[in-house]
């Protein structure tokens, strides 16, 4: 498989850069394990604020399904494009009863040097 490379495209929504994924799976399994502000740190991940912590439990629990570690298939329809000045990522979530929920995690990635810094903005259904 190609390596799927960063890419500062305005018109297109891209699928997401290899380099990117393992901070997203990262992220998305301390979502799985209830641990919503990232307590462990996790490379190149911003800290997230008390209250979006909290919306991002909120909606988990009223979505009303387990979340579960991202599988390779989101990659298939987990998307970005950039905005001049970051990128805006969607990632799509999956759970234990439908496997691809209507779930989405949203996200900007700005660069700061030779490196990517994400910050996580919220999870929420489209």
């Amino acid at each position: 498989m190609n390596e799927i490379k960063v890419e500062k495209n305005e018109e297109n929504e891209l699928p997401i850069p290899h380099i990117w994924r393992p901070s997203f799976k990262a992220i998305v399994n301390a979502f799985v394990n209830k641990d919503y502000s990232l307590s462990t740190e996790i490379k190149n991940v911003n800290p997230i604020s008390n209250e979006t912590a909290k919306q991002i439990k909120d909606y988990i629990e009223d979505y009303g399904e387990e979340l579960i570690e991202l599988p390779n298939e989101t990659w298939n329809s987990s998307v970005y494009i950039y905005y001049g000045e970051y990128w805006n990522v969607l990632i799509d979530l999956f759970t234990k009863e439908e496997g691809l929920s209507d779930l989405v995690l949203n996200a900007e990635i700005r660069e700061d040097n030779t490196e990517y810094l994400i910050d996580i903005q919220l999870v929420y259904v489209p």
